[in-house]
């Protein structure tokens, strides 16, 4: 028996309405997908005996958070966690936290990839698969046989395949790793999931005159890039971030650095070299052009962040070469004592980017042009600013 709620359709309205204009192309899709479909089950993190988990959800068992949640434009439902997949959990299960590895992303993201990526009604699109919701979207605005959607996962596929036919779709879905070769040319690309580097396949994937949209691990940055006569592409960053997850080429992604010596070193030693830091203690993850900056003139970096009850903060930051930094203050406007040792001082690093956005009042990583070699280096430059991500 089919215990899908009814009314999901006042809820999709809805959520178009607050998406899109209502003559956008992307109206009719967001309006006419029922996303709830794609997210049958679901993890919730929370906390447990103070510790972080993530909690399953079960959509049939609860209709009105099934539908709250399936139709809330403000947050991406997650539906795998680590090698855990919620269609696969026993009811009422629990995981510690880990890396979320798949989900349903937001919707007013997935659109805002597609409007970057000017997609004609005639684009041979491909797109990745996750959940499935994205690709139906794509299929409602272009219809299934211009749609190619690939993931790395063989479940996700086969998940995917069978609610997209349950939607009333069927484009094509290949079990592909995004970062290598793709199964066909396009006009568009377009990957929700964040790539340390552009793939020279896509390049080679794409239609003389075809664009890419992606994002870049670790920043917030929104590479959009067409391809150009000699095999690479030209573009620009987008004015505004996003965040995916990253691709993996696994069940799983590979285990973190090991920072535990590191971590206990920084909580309590002092460093080789101690100073009174520029400016108050701030949240870098929480600050995409900052963090993104940062992660592309230091790569790796760790941020972890402490308030206390009498609001001392504390940031630490921790990278894999030994490096590391806290910088505690008394309050939110005080300056910070900042202590630091390895190879690289890495608030040095996070106060010269700071000093660099309060003389202009922004950082360059926002607009700035892009070029990308055939063999996929990328090369980001704007107002005397420069960086390279090297193909990999």
């Amino acid at each position: 028996m089919d215990r899908t709620p009814t009314g999901w359709n006042a809820h999709a309205a809805q959520m178009a309405d607050a998406t899109v204009r209502s003559e956008s192309r992307w109206h009719r899709p967001l309006a006419a997908t029922p996303r709830h479909l794609f997210v049958p089950r679901w993890w919730t993190p929370g906390e447990q005996d103070g510790t972080w988990v993530y909690e399953l959800r079960d959509g049939v068992s609860d209709p009105d958070a099934w539908m709250s949640s399936a139709y809330d434009n403000s947050l991406s439902v997650i539906t795998r966690v680590g090698p855990h997949h919620a269609d696969h959990a026993a009811p009422a299960a629990v995981v510690p936290e880990a890396w979320p590895t798949s989900s349903a992303t937001l919707p007013k993201l997935v659109v805002k990839m597609y409007q970057h990526a000017f997609i004609a009604d005639d684009s041979r699109l491909l797109v990745t698969c996750g959940s499935g919701y994205g690709t139906a979207l794509a299929c409602q605005r272009l219809g299934d046989d211009r749609v190619t959607s690939v993931d790395v996962d063989p479940y996700l596929v086969h998940a995917a395949r069978e609610r997209l036919a349950t939607a009333g779709h069927q484009p094509r879905l290949e079990v592909c790793d995004v970062t290598g070769e793709l199964p066909g040319t396009y006009d568009r690309i377009v990957s929700t999931v964040s790539v340390p580097a552009i793939p020279a396949s896509w390049l080679t994937a794409l239609n003389p005159g075809g664009r890419m949209v992606t994002t870049l691990s670790g920043t917030g940055l929104i590479i959009v890039a067409d391809k150009t006569g000699d095999g690479g592409a030209t573009g620009k960053v987008a004015p505004e971030p996003a965040g995916f997850m990253s691709t993996r080429h696994g069940d799983d992604y590979p285990p973190s650095p090991d920072t535990t010596d590191l971590w206990a070193t920084a909580e309590k030693a002092d460093g080789d070299s101690i100073t009174t830091g520029r400016y108050p203690v701030m949240r870098v993850s929480s600050t995409w052009d900052v963090r993104s900056t940062l992660e592309l003139t230091v790569p790796g970096i760790e941020h972890r962040m402490e308030t206390a009850k009498d609001g001392t903060r504390t940031a630490y930051m921790l990278h894999p070469d030994g490096s590391w930094a806290r910088a505690t203050a008394p309050g939110a406007r005080e300056l910070p004592t900042v202590h630091q040792s390895g190879p690289r001082k890495l608030w040095d690093e996070l106060d010269r980017i700071r000093t660099w956005l309060v003389i202009d009042g922004d950082l360059p990583v926002s607009g700035a042009a892009v070029r990308i070699d055939p063999e996929g280096t990328c090369h980001l430059k704007r107002s005397g600013w420069s960086a390279t991500i090297g193909a990999r």
